[in-house]
């Protein structure tokens, strides 16, 4: 046999096995079997294993990921999203990435914290555990720190929002001079990080500013242009509630130095700017009646219908849903889509209400 044939022939033979092998554990195909065996194998879909659980507050954990062969490592300050299983259903949910780059295990880590009413956050934090299999997507966002660095930084964060900050320090600290950070946390005690933060603070590697909001009241630009004395001289990224950050980004545009400041949001802004109505879902027959302020897929995930999400943000449309009939709003800017029979209209349930009565094909 010529040897330019061999390579040919070879690769016939393998796929005509592989064939054999797929009608032989049919419904399964051989990845399937691959997949317990070695589930974290170059090739596959991109997978993680918990590998520790580590609590930090009352209603927060880090989780200590594995990664699979196929993770093309990440940025500090960017986030990913997990797929994870919650009574059947797997669920999507974006978290920062708070672990250094140079963790010598190759783990990476994410921090979680339970919010009220949060179905995959509190799953996570009650019931997340060491040697758990989760779904991942490699790691996204421009919430980073650009090169070359900044000589005075300020980081503004509430609540979980300090992770992805915490991520750009465990990992480019050195990099950086002036450094103040002002978090805003309920008590002392729900201040996530808070040893690592203070202890940063104690041997004067950052200024920390920490507001208590039971006891000091919210957060807002005020306030912090008095915490901070050189606000407007400083490069500023901020994370956490949607209202602050709307009012850091008025008041650094009102001074002409939008630029300057860097926000990331992990939840769109809801504009209660209709009256809401009835949504029908037509597969599975179901109707429920809602305000203007509860998305779609909020909705149909309470009434019981089965609804694909994702980023549950607006960004990886991993939620559209055909919209047959009727009127929906855009949560985040307000926008009107209307649909009659036969119009063909696809819409994103996560960040569209009810605008009147409606029917997603659900």
């Amino acid at each position: 046999m010529p040897a330019l044939l061999a390579p040919k022939v070879s690769a016939r033979l393998r796929d005509r096995a592989l064939d054999l092998v797929g009608l032989m554990t049919t419904p399964l195909l051989p990845a399937d079997y691959l997949d317990l065996v070695d589930p974290l194998r170059s090739g596959a879909d991109l997978r993680g294993r918990i590998v520790e659980v580590r609590p930090e507050t009352r209603d927060a954990v880090t989780l200590v990921i594995r990664p699979g062969r196929g993770w093309r490592g990440h940025a500090p300050g960017q986030y990913i999203r997990i797929g994870i299983d919650v009574d059947g259903v797997r669920q999507w949910r974006a978290y920062s990435l708070t672990s250094p780059l140079d963790r010598p295990d190759g783990c990476i880590a994410i921090t979680v914290k339970a919010i009220p009413d949060g179905r995959v956050s509190t799953h996570v934090v009650r019931r997340a555990r060491a040697g758990m299999l989760i779904h991942l997507d490699q790691a996204c966002g421009e919430f980073v720190l650009p090169d070359p660095r900044p000589a005075k930084v300020l980081f503004v964060t509430a609540g979980s929002g300090v992770t992805p900050v915490m991520g750009m320090l465990r990992s480019s600290l050195d990099e950086l001079g002036d450094v103040v950070v002002v978090h805003s946390a309920p008590t002392s005690a729900d201040v996530i990080f808070a040893g690592e933060l203070r202890a940063l603070a104690a041997r004067g590697r950052i200024t920390l500013v920490e507001r208590h909001t039971d006891a000091d009241g919210m957060l807002d630009p005020e306030a912090l242009a008095d915490l901070v004395g050189d606000l407007d001289e400083r490069e500023t990224w901020a994370c956490g509630p949607v209202g602050m950050l709307d009012a850091l980004e008025r008041r650094w545009a009102e001074r002409g130095i939008p630029e300057r400041l860097h926000t990331e949001r992990f939840r769109p802004t809801v504009l209660a700017t209709g009256d809401g109505g009835t949504i029908s879902f037509t597969r599975s027959a179901t109707e429920v009646a809602v305000d203007g302020a509860t998305s779609l897929l909020d909705a149909g995930e309470r009434a019981g219908v089965l609804m694909p999400s994702g980023c549950r943000m607006g960004i990886c449309f991993g939620c559209v849903s055909p919209l047959r009939q009727g009127a929906v709003r855009d949560l985040r800017t307000g926008e009107l889509t209307t649909a009659s029979p036969g119009d063909g209209v696809v819409i994103q349930t996560c960040v569209s209400a009810a605008a009147g009565a409606c029917e997603i094909e659900r």
